[in-house]
C-alpha cells in the first residue's frame, strides 16, 4: 500500500468547498440570492449546515466562492486562449462567440446574471463581485483584442471599451432572454447560430474594407 496516499475523508475534505460551491450555484441559480437559503446548500452538497460554515461565514462570502471557482475559471480559459492566439480578427470573433455559446450551455450563467441585476441594489455585494471578477475582465480582455486588430489595421477606429460591448451585447441578452422569458413562454434561443450569425454582422460592421 502506498503510504503517502491521503486517508479517504481527508480527500473528502479538500473536496468540500468545491462541492458546496456547485450546490450554491445551483440554488443561487433557481432561486435568487435572497431566497437562497444556506440549509437547502448544504443538504445538495451532502454536508451539515455547521459544516458549511466551516468553510464560509455568510451567504456572501459564498457567492464570492462560488463566481471566483466556478464562473471565472472558465471565462479566464477563454480569455487566456484569446490573448495567446496570433490569428486575424475575423477568425478570432466567431472563435470567441461559439466559446462563449458553448458555456452559456453548460453553466447557468445568465441565471446568476439575471440574480445579480435583480438583487444589487438590496445586496450590492453581488454586483461588485460580478463587475470584478466577470465583467470588467470579459470586456477588457476584449478591449485589448480590439485594439491590437486596430493596430494591425483590421478594425475600424472607435472606443475599444464600446466596440467590446458591440460584440457582447446580443450573447449577454441571449443569455437573460434564456433564463427570463423563456421560461413563461419566449422561444428558446439557438445560441451556436446566434454566435454564428452575429459574428457575421458584427464583422462587417468592424472590418476595415479592402480595396
Amino acid at each position: 500500500m502506498n503510504s503517502k496516499r491521503q486517508p479517504r475523508w481527508q480527500r473528502r475534505a479538500e473536496d468540500r468547498p468545491r462541492e458546496i460551491c456547485a450546490a450554491a450555484l445551483e440554488v443561487f441559480a433557481e432561486k435568487g440570492f435572497a431566497a437562497a437559503k444556506l440549509d437547502e446548500i448544504a443538504r445538495r452538497a451532502g454536508v451539515s449546515k455547521g459544516t458549511l460554515y466551516l468553510y464560509f461565514a455568510d451567504k456572501e462570502q459564498l457567492f464570492r466562492a462560488v463566481v471566483r471557482d466556478s464562473i471565472a475559471p472558465n471565462v479566464e480559459t477563454i480569455i487566456s486562449a484569446l490573448g495567446s492566439v496570433d490569428l486575424p480578427f475575423a477568425d478570432i470573433v466567431p472563435a470567441f462567440l461559439t466559446a462563449f455559446a458553448q458555456n452559456i450551455g453548460r453553466l447557468p450563467v445568465g441565471a446568476v446574471a439575471k440574480m445579480v441585476i435583480g438583487e444589487s441594489r438590496n445586496f450590492p455585494e453581488l454586483a461588485r463581485v460580478w463587475h470584478d471578477e466577470i465583467a470588467s475582465k470579459a470586456i477588457g480582455a476584449i478591449a485589448v483584442l480590439v485594439k491590437k486588430a486596430q493596430d494591425r489595421g483590421e478594425v475600424r477606429g472607435g472606443d475599444t471599451r464600446l466596440h467590446a460591448f458591440s460584440l457582447m451585447g446580443p450573447m449577454v441578452l441571449g443569455a437573460l432572454w434564456t433564463t427570463t422569458l423563456v421560461p413563461v413562454g419566449g422561444e428558446p434561443i439557438d445560441f451556436p447560430r446566434l454566435a454564428a450569425q452575429h459574428s457575421e454582422t458584427v464583422l462587417r460592421g468592424l472590418l476595415v474594407e479592402r480595396g
